[in-house]
């Protein structure tokens, strides 16, 4: 059975969006990128709520075509080809987006690749998921979401980064719900970064 890891970004007092769900008041640097696209390496599907979808859908086409577009390689043309390379996994990967909301209208041009889950079939679909043959199963962001499959027992791994930004509140990384017992699997840090990512095994799962 392959694995789910959600991999999230969030402050040092535990938020995963800053007041007024400004998500851009995170630590996202370059150390960020680089352990999503090492995430999407591993992975070969995007699985989302619908706010995220909408996010990445609006920002990542663009940016594949041209990596200028992306505001940290105008700031560091270095950046480039990582961007370049995380643009196009997000157009190619398979992306299973669960809401209530969206429809096919909704995903161009990201058509070809999304499948839509409503929100009740939303356990079930995720399990026949993790019993297929393939890559890690990858969800970025969507707090909702991740928190309610961790609940359910569906997730493996939790990957968070935590970097050192105090935003004294906006949304809590965790919803209040029952969470399972972790086990911290690995640390890890590089010398151009404040952020830590924090790589937990669930309720006895993952390595």
């Amino acid at each position: 059975m392959r694995k789910l890891i959600v991999s999230s970004v969030m402050s040092l007092d535990g938020y995963v969006e800053g007041p007024g769900r400004d998500v851009m008041a995170l630590p996202m640097d370059d150390f960020f990128d680089a352990h999503n696209l090492e995430r999407q390496r591993a992975a070969d599907t995007l699985l989302l709520g619908a706010t995220t979808y909408t996010g990445l859908k609006a920002y990542w086409p663009a940016v594949a075509a041209d990596p200028a577009l992306s505001p940290a390689v105008a700031n560091n043309a270095g950046l480039a080809d990582l961007h370049r390379e995380i643009g196009r996994r997000n157009n190619e990967m398979r992306k299973v987006v669960v809401s209530d909301s969206l429809t096919e209208e909704d995903t161009a041009p990201w058509t070809g690749t999304t499948t839509i889950v409503r929100r009740a079939d939303a356990h079930k679909a995720v399990a026949e998921l993790k019993s297929r043959p393939g890559g890690d199963i990858l969800i970025f962001g969507s707090r909702t979401l991740w928190n309610d499959l961790l609940a359910a027992g569906l997730v493996d791994e939790l990957h968070l980064m935590v970097g050192a930004a105090v935003l004294g509140g906006g949304t809590a990384a965790f919803g209040g719900g029952p969470v399972p017992p972790l086990r911290l699997l690995e640390t890890r840090r590089r010398d151009d970064s404040d952020n830590v990512i924090l790589r937990y095994a669930v309720a006895g799962r993952g390595e």
